[in-house]
């Protein structure tokens, strides 16, 4: 995410950070390189120049030449205005309506569809909604059949008329339904166009005006940077709506628009996507969002997508099994679905502080663990539970069974050793000991 402008703003700041002679000469040429790594990652050139311009008044105003630690002191400014320029506060999606109608827009192929469903499951899964999708592309070829399969995926309602062709009544009669079955959210998805165009804009400005939604929201592609910019600020001055939605950010995406969208069209970026599944959606942090960018990581979200799949019970088993040396290959198999479900293993390794500059390079899998998976799935059910019991043959036909090697599946078995002695001395003094430790840390 953002790894190009990432690498230049690192570049850029490495002087500063370092311990050599500060000046305002290298401050001002930090100031353009600052400029230049926006400029590549298709930052306006008006908002690069007014960016690098408060960097450079707040860095001599804070007498960063003077501090003791001028490199921090100056990533800090940086930081916090790389924040304000995305928005500074995270800002919610309205649902203060019953149903609370949100109205999607966007040009074709900007991922709108895929969307909707992706945000249906996040209401439905976080905030307990029952939420409706309503399909009022009647353009698109198969437009209303791809969002019926989104629904069923993630098990929400979906409201069509295929042979209706006028948007505006689809969309009204999609809200009636809400009303008569009990969804307290209703998402509408609209068609789009591969350009702006006058049809379009005519269409979606009249189920607006028609169905006064509590939100209208605006996807855009990220990986199309300044012209998703130019893109929102034509749906703005008609629709003029409440929110962006940017997509695809786990693509190789420049950044331009994350770091534009709000000065121009003064509006939030609410929420991003970062994969193609069903659950690869997040609140947009912009706090969070710059630290990522300055390769400082985001081990708050990390945290979150952690607790969002811990179960408590399964922990309690789990600690039982432990604290009885009974942790067998069938948990291990359990705690590494629970990653899994967190996201991609790039993603998340991008969320640690300095991770993505020690990876970067690595081509890191989607499913990191598929090896790992085949070899656990070509035991036996004695073999999983009871790991001593694996011997040569035994590890051989293992092997074959998962196409991997003996030398690998002797590799995941001293590593599940290992892993299972640490989480033992866990649970004895090492862990009472690292508990003494975090309680003094918090102090």
């Amino acid at each position: 995410m953002f790894d190009n402008l990432s690498d230049k703003l690192d570049k850029a700041l490495h002087v500063l950070k370092g311990h050599g002679q500060i000046t305002e000469i290298n401050v001002a040429e930090t100031i353009k390189e600052v400029r230049r790594a926006l400029l590549d990652a298709d930052v306006n050139f008006k908002i690069a120049k007014q960016f690098t311009n408060r960097v450079k008044e707040k860095a001599l105003g804070q007498n960063v030449l003077t501090s003791l630690q001028p490199g921090q002191l100056m990533v800090k400014i940086v930081k916090d205005e790389l924040t304000e320029l995305m928005g500074g506060d995270a800002e919610g999606v309205n649902l203060s309506g019953n149903p609370s109608v949100i109205l999607m827009s966007g040009l074709q192929g900007s991922g709108k569809t895929t969307f909707s469903g992706k945000l249906a499951n996040f209401l439905k899964n976080k905030r307990t909604k029952k939420p409706l999708l309503v399909a009022c592309d009647v353009y698109r070829p198969a437009a209303v059949d791809q969002l019926h399969v989104v629904g069923d995926q993630i098990q929400v309602d979906v409201y069509s008329d295929k042979g209706n062709t006028n948007p505006v009544a689809i969309a009204q009669a999609g809200i009636a339904h809400a009303k008569a079955n009990g969804h307290n959210v209703v998402i509408i998805d609209t068609a789009g166009r591969l350009a702006v165009d006058e049809q379009m804009m005519k269409e979606i400005a009249e189920i607006h005006k028609a169905i006064q939604p509590q939100e209208t929201l605006f996807v855009v592609d990220a990986m199309t940077g300044q012209d998703a910019v130019n893109t929102a600020k034509a749906f703005n001055d008609v629709l003029n709506f409440d929110g962006v939605i940017l997509t695809k950010l786990d693509g190789d995406t420049r950044g331009g628009a994350a770091i534009s969208i709000k000065s121009v069209v003064d509006k939030p970026i609410k929420f991003i996507g970062t994969g193609e599944k069903m659950d690869a959606i997040d609140v947009f942090y912009p706090a969070r969002m710059a630290d990522r960018i300055l390769g400082m990581g985001d081990v708050v979200s990390l945290v979150e997508r952690a607790q969002e799949q811990y179960d408590e019970e399964e922990a309690r088993k789990l600690q039982k099994k432990i604290a009885k040396n009974q942790f067998g290959f069938d948990d291990f198999l359990s705690q590494i679905q629970q990653i899994k479900k967190m996201g991609s293993m790039k993603d998340l390794l991008g969320m640690i502080p300095g991770a993505g500059k020690a990876l970067k390079g690595i081509d890191i899998e989607d499913d990191a663990f598929k090896h790992v998976e085949a070899i656990i799935h070509s035991m036996t059910p004695d073999e999983r539970t009871t790991p001593s019991v694996l011997n040569a043959s035994r590890k051989k036909r293992i092997a074959k069974g998962s196409g991997r090697t003996v030398q690998e599946v002797n590799q995941l078995l001293k590593q599940f050793d290992q892993m299972s002695k640490m989480m033992k001395m866990m649970q004895g003094g090492g862990g009472r000991q690292m508990m003494q430790m975090m309680g003094k840390m918090k102090r």
